[in-house]
């Protein structure tokens, strides 16, 4: 900057600071193109100008602009004492002093200041909890803010806490579009579901499935229980669109771009630049299904080649997975066929592309298979039969499903199903697709596979064993299922399978129960060999009125909420198709079993279990309903209450009459002794001093809770 610039910027600066109103933009120009030693003596004079002109918007802006230059020379207390000073509004002081000044970095504590500074009376807001709000009213002394969320009316937060948790609502936000125009909404979620989609994506920004289905239900667009046909029309209207990218996971977020991709000179300039495996390949997918891709020309051809093996390196040793995707991409557009074989043959060393169909996507584990083979399909298949017992159950599938014509295939899992330990993957896959291999003749007996999964359903299991369990007892819980097995099989079969399931125990009782009599409903001639439990003596059961209040209560969220959510999980999951391979709908469906067990358990007990109050027990003798005191080995005095076999207060000394203490109690009377066990296991022998009736507190504890009811 030459002599005569300097002195024609210096006049300047001191032309515009010799009376307010300071044109800020202009000073932050100056200083901006100053020297540094000028730069700080400049904005030190306008600070000093601006705070006595009383100017706080100025001195805002000014103070921001350079807080890094002032940070080196005024700590954030003095900043603090600036914007003060340069305001007499008394919102705008409580809102400086409340942002951390000399507490929180400058930087922070400018942007909570801006972000106060909007929450004016009548503006709009966002919180992540409350959603849309509009903002009331603003309390300078106790430096509170009240905002009219939607769910929420008349909420207040300290300035700190709207700080943290809201935002101006921006005009074209979902959220603030359907409060001014929901009849708008409502015609984009019944004509236009893929734009609803977009509105959501760009006002919260990317996210998977599962989250957008929550904000949807939150904030009342689509019920739970009517998400499922939403997406399935949002979701063919995505498709098209060639904005949106939807991810092969569904843990992964959707991603609205901001224009669309012509695939131009500059889009392989920058992909030839690209060092990322992933984004590569789906780079190169992108560009596979649009008409650009059809007329590529050497060059590009090149550049994809190029960078596909480039990725290939960075996979290899790294991501088997990713690096069998790539492999099959190149193959796909037969690019560079050396390259392809030496892919292939890195996938078959070692067997690495066991690993690499452990964390391949459903959907591409075929695509493996065929890749493996596609060079010499009679050798390769040998191999690929040898470790059938190694495959994960996705690849296990798609590989007895390519070669379910071939002799050899049926000859390695007839083998296989006939040894003792049969894996437990090949039996599941075997029993839910038999229609699909019940032609192979050399198979042994469906009833001894059935032999196998009920093993397999027995003794508790991990990892991929575990899933197999719960998919076998899924499918054993199947009417139609159950159903068609015994068509197939002739009658002394079927006595076998139903009596050798009935023997096993290490299922649970109350899904073993229903199979047994689902059984017995398919063929009725099995009803006479059914093993009817014993009947146990009748004892009563009782337990105190709160304790029955607070087991009903229970009952009833899960009936009502739990169980409810469950079923929306399911449908949700159901969305996605391909039930055999959807986890998310397996694991829901595992849990509504569970559920349903629990719902089963609890219903039966509420109605066997009486509530009492204990308020007629007299007796000198330690029954439900009475205190008991008690001497130790040791010497000390213990007081317990025994009540009914749901009460239990430690704090209290109520104990439950079913406790191994309450069992060595019941009947006796003072000075009598018993066996006292302790924590560890140990037992000693402590004498009972007296039984007396409950306390008035005691009485009090046993009745209802307020809020229940019995």
């Amino acid at each position: 900057m030459d002599k005569k610039t300097i002195e024609e910027m210096e006049a300047r600066f001191g032309e515009i600071m010799q009376a307010p109103p300071y044109p800020i933009d202009e000073i932050l120009e100056l200083i901006a193109g100053a020297t540094p030693g000028k730069a700080e003596e400049w904005t030190l004079a306008a600070l000093k100008a601006l705070t006595e002109a009383v100017d706080f918007d100025g001195t805002f802006r000014l103070v921001k602009a350079c807080k890094d230059m002032l940070g080196a020379k005024i700590q954030g207390a003095g900043i603090r004492d600036m914007l003060r000073k340069a305001t007499k509004d008394r919102l705008r002081i409580a809102f400086v002093d409340s942002v951390g000044f000399g507490v929180r970095p400058l930087g922070e504590a400018f942007a909570r200041l801006e972000r106060l500074l909007t929450f004016q009376p009548g503006r709009l807001v966002l919180s992540t909890t409350w959603g849309l709000g509009e903002v009331k009213r603003i309390d300078s002394f106790y430096r509170r803010i009240t905002v009219d969320f939607t769910s929420r009316r008349g909420h207040q937060m300290t300035f700190d806490a709207a700080c943290e948790t809201l935002v101006f609502a921006p005009e074209d936000h979902i959220l603030v579009t359907n409060r001014a125009d929901p009849a708008r909404v409502q015609k984009m979620l019944k004509e236009e579901p893929g734009e609803f989609v977009k509105a959501m994506l760009k006002s919260f920004g990317d996210m998977p499935v599962t989250r957008l289905e929550e904000l949807c239900a939150q904030h009342g667009f689509v019920k739970q229980a009517n998400w499922k046909s939403f997406w399935e029309k949002a979701r063919t209207d995505l498709r098209k669109d060639k904005l949106v990218e939807i991810p092969t996971r569904r843990t992964e977020p959707i991603h609205v771009k901001k224009t669309a991709e012509t695939y131009g000179d500059s889009w392989f300039t920058a992909f030839a630049q690209m060092t990322d495996p992933k984004s590569i390949l789906s780079s190169v997918r992108e560009l596979e299904g649009t008409q650009r891709f059809k007329a590529l020309s050497e060059e590009d051809s090149k550049k994809i080649a190029d960078r596909l093996a480039f990725a290939l390196k960075g996979a290899r040793g790294v991501d088997d997975a990713l690096y069998a995707r790539l492999a099959f991409c190149l193959n796909d557009l037969k690019l560079d066929p050396e390259r392809v074989a030496k892919a292939r043959t890195y996938l078959w060393a070692e067997n690495r592309y066991l690993a690499a169909a452990r964390t391949l996507p459903a959907r591409e584990t075929g695509a493996l298979v065929v890749f493996l083979t596609a060079d010499n399909r009679e050798e390769r298949k040998h191999d690929l039969f040898k470790v059938l017992p190694e495959m994960c159950f996705p690849l296990l599938t798609e590989t007895l499903m390519f070669f379910k014509t071939d002799a050899d295939c049926e000859d390695a899992v007839a083998a296989l199903l006939k040894n003792p330990s049969a894996p437990a993957t090949l039996v599941t896959l075997i029993l839910g697709r038999y229609e699909d291999f019940r032609h192979w003749g050399k198979l042994p007996q469906l009833v001894v596979i059935l032999t196998h999964a009920i093993a397999l359903g027995e003794g508790r299991q991990s990892g991929e064993t575990l899933r197999m369990q719960n998919m076998i007892r899924r499918l054993f819980a199947d009417k139609k299922w159950l159903e068609s097995i015994f068509a197939q099989l002739d009658p002394a079969d079927q006595v076998l399978f139903f009596e050798r399931f009935q023997a096993s125990i290490a299922w649970d009782p109350a899904t073993h129960h229903l199979i047994v009599v689902r059984m017995t409903h398919i063929v009725p001639e099995l009803a006479s060999r059914q093993v009817k439990a014993a009947e146990a003596p009748k004892v009563e059961r009782i337990t105190s009125f709160r304790s029955y209040a607070e087991r009903k209560a229970a009952y009833q969220k899960l009936v009502n909420v739990d169980m409810p959510e469950n079923t929306r999980r399911i449908e949700f999951a159901r969305s996605y198709g391909d039930l055999s391979e959807n986890a998310e709908y397996q694991y829901a469906k595992d849990e509504q079993r569970a559920l349903l067990q629990k719902q089963t358990v609890m219903q039966e007990e509420l109605n066997v279990v009486k509530a009492v109050d204990f308020a007629d027990v007299v007796s000198d003798a330690v029954c439900p309903g009475t205190t008991v005191r008690i001497s130790t080995a040791d010497g000390r005095e213990l007081a317990y209450t025994v009540l009914g076999e749901w009460d239990n207060d430690i704090e209290r000394g109520i104990i439950a009459n079913k406790t191994k203490l309450a069992q060595n109690m019941l009947g006796k009377k003072a000075g009598e002794t018993f066996d006292l066990p302790d924590a560890d296991g140990n037992v000693t022998t402590a004498t009972i001093i007296a039984v007396e009736p409950l306390s008035d507190d005691l009485r009090e504890w046993v009745k209802v809770p307020a809020g229940m009811s019995i």
